[in-house]
This record gives structure tokens, C-alpha cells and sequence, in this order.
């Protein structure tokens, strides 16, 4: 009997039109939720911070050479500083544009201090990077990322619209859960269990048959999971609402710093790429290394620069996402023609309110379905890094780094307003300060030892 083939892309390949329609898709749908978050949170104008996603992709993957299959979005980690910006009191009498362009320059020069770290590590190379971000600091970080959505992801998969007829809110409630466990076991049946070209679409599946079960539920009893009128517009073509950035000291010191925090989180995710293309090029029996972990300068100049490309017109701060990377995993389609469609069609749907309106029409329990798989591959990945790096457990100044990591990040994630731990009356991002303080304290704990890095300890 002959072997099953292996199914899946690797970075360099392309898969048929229709097939990248679909991925693209698919990577569309796990972005879309984070990314508009952001601005809602924020209060960027959505279309804008939509098209300036895709834009700041086409540039990541420019600079880098099309080497790295990585999607930029809209990042978590600067929202405490961008709405900082926004409601400071000295700008109270700004317009909203006004405000936006005031923020604006502080993610540009974010964007330089990403660059110059990607210059740095590109003329100092890997034993820098294994020194300053072993496996014990990396991998702590994926963790606490996916660990520390995990209430978004059940906040999600129990959301009730406003509109629930003559239902009670707990009637309402148990629907939505309903909507959101048949999402989530049917990706990752369908993920487990479908073969061929099509066990690479289990997430775009998953949605859709959530997304119909939703519309069965909402016909049914009249609660309006679905809505197709959440942007009002009398025209159907609408440009985003592009400013400039305004000079500001004031944004470049509460946006500027969060550069240094992300950097962490971005190397994860480089490491993680690497483990699971390799791993695929194995199994298809493809003899070339794909060398993406030792991309990481590449990677931060990318990064970089999507971040100045995205403030230039009007849309926040952001990094290389984890949802898009666990998908890649779950799929095995690592393929960045893949995800420069993906970038072209969300410019497209950023400019169309119709467009808008269906991405919008996918309900929250849904969402909140495929996020409990998603954000718990992100955390499993972080897992995966110190499995393949071959970081001894059983080391004390490896389990140091990684206990302080895991509780600071978690701990002040979920244990304060808004993820801010409160320091000699400052507010710190607990994700932000886990990173950093685990790369102190790695740093410190490394002085004296001969070994060449921590993970190997």
C-alpha cells in the first residue's frame, strides 16, 4: 500500500487559483476579529485600520524577500498607549483625526526602534539572539499569549446580540454557547478528520457551518445573531478615511517603548514558523532547510516597517499575528502567495461596505468558537519551542525564567483592569513586562555559566 500523500504548502509554492482564494479566506477570517477590536477599542477609524493591515502585509513581505509567511495585524500590546493618546487631556479639544494623526507618529517612530533592533540583530546574528531570547523566554512568551485570550475567546463564545426577541438573556446565552461548541468541535473535526486538499480548510469549515447554525438558530427564534446592517452607508464604495501623522513628543513616549516589548512575541512566532515548515518539508520529503528562524532581523525590519506604513495612513500599531500562524499549523499552508491575496482582498473589503457588512454578519459566538481552538494553538506553540530546543525542565535557572514569565504575564493580565500592572504609580502592559523582565532575568542568571545558551542548559 502506498503512503498517504502529505497534503499542504510550503512557503515557496502556490496552490491553484481557487484553492488561494479559499485559503486567503480563510486567513481573512481569523485576522478580521483582533484587528477590528483594536480599532474599536482605540476608536481608529475601522476601514482604515482594515486596509492598513493588508498594506503593511504587502510591505512586511516585500522587505523580507517573500521568505516569511507571516500576516500583519493590529497588536494588542499597544492599545493601553495609543489610548493613552486618544483621551489625554491635553488633546481633549482634538478632533477625532486630529487625535488619530497626534498617535500616528508615535507608531512611526515605533516602527524605527523594530528596524534598528532588525539592523542590530542582522550584523550581530544568531549568538545575540540566543543569548538576549533563548527558548525559555520565547517560548514563555507564546504561552502566555494564548493563554491570556482565553477569556476573550469564552467572552466571545457566549455574546448575545442586543436584539433577543422575547428570549431570556440566559435562553440567549445557551444558544450562543450552542452556536460556538458546534463551531469549535466541527474545526477541529473537520481538521482531524478531513483529507486532502480538504484537511487544509478546517477553519474556514468550522466558521461556516457555525455561521449556519447561527442562521438556523436566529430563524428560528428570532434572536438576531446575524446582522447584515452593522456599517450604515448610502453608498457602496467608500475610500477609508486616511490622515497623516501629527509630531508629538507626548505619543512618541507612551508608543514609542512598546516597540521593545513586541520583540519577544515576534521571535516566537518566527521560531514557531520554522518548527512547522521544516517539519512539513520533512514530510513531504523536500531536502531544502527553510531557514526562517534565522530570519529574525528580516522579520523586525519588516515588522517595522509595517508599523510605519500602517501610522503614515491612519492605523495602529501591530505585529506578525499568532491566529494567522496557528492556522497556517492547523492547515499546513505556509505559502505567502497565500497571504499576499489575502492582503489585496482586505484592501478590497476595507473600501466596500457591503463587504464590511458580511465579514461584520459572522456572529460573536462563532468567533468566540474558533478562538478557543486558536488562541489554544498559539499557547501550545509556545510549548513546541522549548520541545524542539531541547530546554532542560529539570534545570533551575531555565524553570526561574519560565515561572516568572508564565505568573507576571498572567497574573497581571488577568488580575488587573486592562492587563496594567500598577508600579510606583505607572501602569504596565503585563504582557510587555513579563517579556522583559524574563529577558533580565535570563540575563542575569547567565552570568557566571559557560554554557552558549540558556535552553541547552
Amino acid at each position: 500500500m502506498s503512503e498517504e500523500k502529505v497534503m499542504g504548502y510550503l512557503p515557496d509554492e502556490r496552490p491553484r487559483f481557487f484553492e488561494l482564494i479559499l485559503f486567503a479566506l480563510q486567513q481573512i477570517v481569523v485576522m478580521f476579529p483582533a484587528t477590528v477590536l483594536v480599532a474599536l477599542i482605540t476608536n481608529f477609524h475601522v476601514s482604515t485600520t482594515i486596509f492598513a493591515s493588508g498594506l503593511a502585509t504587502l510591505a512586511f513581505i516585500l522587505v523580507t524577500g517573500r521568505k516569511i509567511p507571516l500576516y500583519y495585524g493590529s497588536s494588542f500590546s499597544y492599545i493601553a498607549a495609543i489610548s493613552s493618546i486618544m483621551t489625554a487631556e491635553a488633546f481633549q479639544d482634538y478632533s477625532l483625526n486630529d487625535k488619530i494623526s497626534v498617535a500616528q507618529f508615535g507608531i512611526v517612530m515605533s516602527g524605527l526602534v523594530s528596524i534598528l533592533a532588525g539592523l542590530i540583530i542582522k550584523k550581530f546574528g544568531n549568538k545575540l539572539i540566543n543569548k538576549v531570547l533563548p527558548a525559555t523566554v520565547t517560548g514563555s512568551i507564546a504561552i502566555i499569549i494564548g493563554l491570556s485570550l482565553a477569556a476573550n475567546a469564552l467572552d466571545n463564545a457566549d455574546s448575545i446580540p442586543a436584539n433577543i426577541g422575547n428570549m431570556s438573556i440566559s435562553t440567549a446565552q445557551g444558544f450562543a454557547w450552542l452556536i460556538a461548541i458546534v463551531t469549535l468541535l466541527s474545526t477541529i473535526l473537520y481538521s482531524v478528520y478531513l483529507k486532502g486538499k480538504l484537511s487544509q480548510l478546517p477553519v474556514l469549515f468550522g466558521l461556516l457551518t457555525g455561521y449556519l447554525t447561527a442562521l438556523i438558530i436566529d430563524l428560528a427564534t428570532g434572536i438576531d445573531f446575524i446582522n447584515f446592517a452593522t456599517v450604515e452607508s448610502n453608498r457602496i464604495f467608500n475610500l477609508p478615511i486616511f490622515t497623516l501623522p501629527k509630531p508629538s513628543w507626548a505619543a512618541v513616549f507612551a508608543i514609542m517603548p512598546i516597540a521593545l516589548a513586541t520583540i519577544p512575541e515576534s521571535t516566537a512566532h518566527l521560531f514557531q514558523l520554522d518548527i512547522y515548515v521544516n517539519e512539513l518539508a520533512r514530510r513531504k520529503g523536500v531536502e531544502k532547510r527553510y531557514d526562517i528562524e534565522n530570519r529574525l532581523g528580516s522579520n523586525l525590519i519588516g515588522d517595522g516597517l509595517g508599523d510605519i506604513v500602517a501610522g503614515m495612513i491612519g492605523g495602529p500599531a501591530g505585529t506578525n499575528y499568532g491566529e494567522n500562524i496557528s492556522t497556517m499549523a492547523i492547515t499546513k499552508t505556509f505559502s505567502v502567495s497565500i497571504l499576499i491575496v489575502a492582503s489585496i482582498i482586505t484592501m478590497i473589503i476595507s473600501c466596500f461596505t457591503p463587504l464590511i457588512n458580511v465579514v461584520y454578519s459572522i456572529p460573536t459566538p462563532v468567533i468566540g468558537g474558533l478562538s478557543i481552538y486558536l488562541f489554544g494553538v498559539i499557547g501550545a506553540q509556545g510549548i513546541a519551542i522549548m520541545l524542539d530546543k531541547k530546554v532542560d525542565m529539570f534545570n533551575a535557572r531555565n524553570l526561574a525564567v519560565i515561572a516568572v514569565i508564565l505568573i507576571v504575564g498572567l497574573g497581571g493580565h488577568f488580575n488587573y483592569e486592562g492587563g496594567m500592572i500598577p508600579v510606583f504609580g505607572i501602569k504596565l502592559p503585563a504582557i510587555a513586562t513579563a517579556a522583559i523582565v524574563g529577558i533580565i532575568l535570563n540575563l542575569l542568571l547567565t552570568i557566571g555559566h559557560k554554557e552558549k545558551t540558556t535552553q541547552n542548559a
